[in-house]
């Protein structure tokens, strides 16, 4: 069977050489005579593989010296717990833009955790189809945090709050090395791999130094603090020693294809494409306001009001999709309709067969 077009919003596509590469290094990486799958993490086979993927991780975004970058587990849900425990001790006060599930999510966890937690702001009153403007934030709370890509209602911040001296924390988990990122302006980022970067199984995490502490909130465990994994260099225990290798590779085919500006000239012309189109459609219609889209996960639906039937369209369309090697593109429970992500290891050449799709499965079912 050949390759497929993989819309799915996670674990999604990751670039074909890459998955080559790794097919061809299965049984001997680096002339090892091992698989990655079977190296000690502490060995020196091991070593140079994690160190490349940092130094990549640093290079591609630009990471100042000050900050550490940490290859953590337990995916973006765990960075809900460990940054209110590690970040929230000085005052125990947070403020959270909620613009969609997760962040909703990662809002909820603090406020279990003790957090008395602020809500600047909210997009619930529309089914967070938009970005809420929250331009200036000011006040003795202990960290801001923001969700910048919205996966399941594809949203997307299209600014960065001012937040002075606060820490800013973003969960950039589906829209990491997207498009250029000041990391500078945020005290921590955090991503799970399974988008844009790797395999599930390692998260991403970029922390400034003075953020991490020795002293989290009482009771945290061992593994949730910060600095248990950065004075270990990310070892402290065995890490996803094989979703780090593929996170190497991964990065350097983004180095290859011009990087973080590179994906955004291609994320852009790949995003544009499908906007224009469904923008002029009498057919369908984009879900996100404009002003908030996201460039990565772009949830759409067709005109049909009559819930039942538009559930039967959507089961079909989807269903004749995946005929024509188009997976993956049922639209969240909580959206209903359709969604395409666009990830970067999407091939613009997929985008382009989605549209011929969509507009002849419009022409035979308008």
């Amino acid at each position: 069977m050949s390759r497929v077009y993989n819309f799915s919003a996670g674990p999604s596509c990751l670039p074909e050489e890459v998955l080559k590469e790794c097919a061809a290094e299965m049984l001997d990486c680096n002339g090892t005579g091992q698989s990655v799958m079977e190296m000690s993490h502490r060995s020196s086979a091991f070593k140079p593989i994690i160190e490349n993927t940092e130094k990549l991780v640093r290079k591609l975004m630009n990471v100042p010296d000050n900050y550490k970058v940490l290859f953590l587990q337990g995916g973006a849900s765990m960075q809900f717990a460990m940054i209110p425990l590690n970040l929230g001790i000085k005052t125990g006060k947070a403020a959270y833009i909620k613009t969609g599930i997760w962040a909703k999510k990662a809002e909820a966890e603090a406020k279990k955790l003790g957090i008395q937690v602020t809500e600047l702001a909210s997009s619930e009153d529309k089914n967070f189809t938009y970005i809420p403007r929250v331009e200036k934030v000011t006040g003795d709370y202990d960290y801001v945090h923001i969700t910048l890509n919205n996966t399941i209602v594809g949203t997307h911040y299209e600014y960065i709050p001012d937040t002075g001296s606060i820490p800013l924390v973003a969960d950039i988990s589906s829209c990491v090395l997207s498009e250029p990122l000041d990391v500078r302006k945020f005290g921590l980022l955090y991503a799970g791999a399974q988008k844009n970067l790797a395999p599930a199984g390692v998260t991403l995490v970029i922390i400034r130094d003075d953020l991490i502490t020795e002293t989290p909130r009482p009771g945290t465990p061992t593994m949730l603090t910060y600095k248990t994994h950065a004075d270990e260099g990310s070892m402290f225990n065995t890490p996803p020693c094989y979703t780090i290798y593929v996170m190497g590779k991964v990065l350097a085919w983004v180095e290859r294809n011009g990087g973080a500006e590179g994906m955004k000239k291609l994320n852009y012309a790949k995003a544009e494409l499908l906007y224009e189109y469904l923008d002029n459609s009498q057919y369908y219609h984009a879900t996100a306001e404009k002003g908030s889209r996201s460039i990565m996960n772009i949830p759409f639906l067709t005109r049909e009001t009559d819930p039942d039937k538009a559930k039967e369209v959507n089961d079909k369309f989807v269903k004749g999709a995946a005929a024509e090697g188009m997976v993956n593109l049922a639209g969240h429970r909580l959206v209903g309709g359709m969604r395409a992500s666009i990830y970067n290891a999407m091939p613009i050449d997929g985008v382009k067969a989605l549209i011929r799709y969509m507009d002849n499965f419009a022409k035979i079912n308008g």
